[in-house]
This record gives C-alpha cells, sequence and structure tokens, in this order.
C-alpha cells in the first residue's frame, strides 16, 4: 500500500467490505456508501417480500439512473454555456465588423 493510501471498511446492506483508497477520497467513499444504504433502506420499507439481490439490484438500478440524469443534465448544461459563448463570439465578431 502506498503512504497515502489506507485501508477503510464499508458497510453495504450489514456486509463490510475493506477498501484499499487514498486517504483524500475517504469523503466520497463514505458518501457513496451512505447513498447506497439509504437506497436500500428507502426499498426494502417498500418492497418487505423481496430478497436482498432484488433489494440491491433496484437500488443499483436507482442510483444508475440518478447519474445518467444527472450526467444529461450537465451535458446540456455545458450545451447551453458553448451556446452562449458562441453568441457573445459572434456578437463581439459583429461589433468589430461595424467599426470598419
Amino acid at each position: 500500500m502506498e503512504k497515502d493510501n489506507f485501508r477503510i471498511h464499508i458497510k453495504i446492506d450489514s456486509r463490510t467490505y475493506p477498501l484499499d483508497i487514498n486517504r483524500e477520497d475517504e469523503e466520497k467513499y463514505r458518501l457513496a456508501a451512505k447513498i447506497v444504504n439509504d437506497t436500500v433502506r428507502r426499498f426494502r420499507g417498500l418492497f418487505r417480500d423481496n430478497d436482498s439481490q432484488d433489494i440491491l439490484a433496484m437500488s443499483a438500478f436507482q442510483i444508475a439512473l440518478n447519474v445518467a440524469e444527472t450526467k444529461k443534465s450537465e451535458d446540456k448544461d455545458l450545451f447551453i454555456e458553448e451556446l452562449k459563448n458562441l453568441n457573445d463570439d459572434i456578437s463581439d465578431f459583429l461589433k468589430e465588423k461595424k467599426k470598419k
């Protein structure tokens, strides 16, 4: 293990997983585990009769869907920002041309 790495133990749905991570990433890993556990807990409340595999699969799907929606939103925001920059460039060009 490198000197900036260390081992943490992440608990997901009552199972513990040892992970060797970079020390500066610990907060991200713990937040990710919390998101998974919160999602699992929510699905366990909604679908009490389903087994753990179904609950974990539905949780994984929900989290992946959230990531996909976030990515789509970020892509849209980036596109809008690029359009604004292009509009500014065209406006600047037209202003310069008008001065000549």
